[in-house]
């Protein structure tokens, strides 16, 4: 393995002047901060530790019943029934009665807007037959979508030793309701739902940040005495868009007060750098036995990270590969790998390709290196 290390860009060495970016100092037990536009973890405390999601967990079932809509199992006016056990719901609701036929369109609302623990009893009933097989269901498919800390009792949030999801695991599942979903996704900024003008006083979509003018268009808020008041949230400023779970905060007003703070600090202390060019050298990496002794490495596509805006050292990078590497070498190959070290920010790695063809040496040239090799085994065998 050859390791070139360079300075960004091209021997260039980019110095912000200031003091060097500090970690914002969340007052959530448990935060994980994500910038979707390049892939960058901004944040992670206590990020990978299961903890009780109370209603931010609503999420996945909201995930089920979306996945159901693009399978073509339901519309959005497909009808549930509701049974006894999903009006008996406590806490907060849509006012469900069992005469009542809800669409899919009115229990996806009821759910993020309303909060509704019996929409979400409604639908794990409609989807599985039970809320305990749709439970069982949701834990599998979280699982399968990399979610390894998540494990799911109900389908509401409702406390239950069961019940268990990291702030990663929420900010995953955030971010595949965005990308996957961005059809429905736009329901997350509803303000209000008031179903059958039953809850004038459950109304509000209780996510603090969607009236602030922040570019917050999500997720879910959450919140049990065990759990404590969390949030999923997601906002967009330009051409930049972030996603942050945090939970553990002790009022609404708690709550409100860090998620503004986090979505400030997200867009206001880093920017969004190119710092290679696509096809552009960066680098060269050694060949043997080729027509050329050398061939040029070039990122695929511009190389765009995240920087702090203060950061008093510089970033550095450093090209890694296998080599020399063996001639024929077509344009375009894949490689090696630029590794971007930027201060207080996880290390990003990006793949570089070659950047011409190069050919297989000529029969005097594989001669000469063969000789070559035959001459330093000679001379390097100690005597007998």
């Amino acid at each position: 393995m050859i390791r070139s290390f360079l300075s960004l860009v091209l021997g260039l060495t980019l110095t912000f002047a200031g003091l060097p970016v500090r970690a914002f100092e969340t007052a959530a037990t448990a935060a994980w901060v994500y910038d979707m536009t390049t892939g960058t973890v901004l944040m992670d405390k206590n990020a990978d530790q299961p903890l009780p999601p109370a209603s931010m967990s609503k999420l996945m079932t909201v995930n089920m019943l979306f996945e159901a809509l693009r399978d073509g199992r339901v519309t959005m006016e497909t009808e549930f029934a509701v049974t006894a056990r999903a009006k008996g719901m406590g806490g907060s609701t849509m006012f469900l009665q069992e005469d009542d036929r809800p669409t899919v369109s009115d229990l996806i609302h009821g759910m993020i807007v309303n909060s509704g623990n019996d929409a979400c009893v409604v639908v794990a009933e409609g989807l599985a037959g039970t809320e305990d097989a749709f439970a069982a269901q949701m834990t599998q498919r979280a699982l399968a979508l990399g979610m390894t800390n998540s494990t799911f009792a109900n389908a509401s949030g409702w406390p239950d030793p069961g019940q268990r999801m990291s702030m990663r695991d929420l900010g995953i599942l955030g971010v595949r309701l965005i990308e996957e979903f961005p059809e429905y996704y736009p329901i997350f900024s509803t303000t209000t739902f008031n179903y059958k003008d039953r809850a004038p006083d459950n109304s509000h979509n209780r996510n603090p940040l969607l009236e602030l003018g922040v570019g917050a268009d999500g997720l879910k808020t959450g919140h049990t005495e065990e759990a404590g008041y969390g949030l999923v949230g997601s906002a967009k400023q330009g051409d930049r868009r972030i996603i942050f779970a945090i939970t553990g905060l002790p009022s609404d007003k708690a709550r409100a007060e860090e998620a503004e703070k986090i979505v400030g600090w997200a867009f206001r202390q880093f920017s969004e750098k190119t710092v290679a060019k696509a096809g552009v050298r960066v680098a060269e990496a050694e060949v043997h036995l080729g027509a050329t002794e050398t061939v040029g490495l070039v990122p695929a596509a511009d190389v765009r990270l995240l920087v702090p805006a203060l950061v008093q050292d510089s970033m550095t990078a450093e090209v890694v590969y296998k080599g020399p590497l063996l001639a024929p070498l077509t344009k375009g190959a894949e490689v090696a790998e630029l590794i971007v070290h930027v201060p207080d920010l996880p290390d990003r790695r990006f793949p570089l390709v070659i950047e011409e063809d190069v050919g297989k040496a000529g029969f005097l040239k594989k001669l000469t290196a063969a000789a070559g090799v035959l001459y330093d085994d000679y001379i390097g065998t100690p005597d007998s």
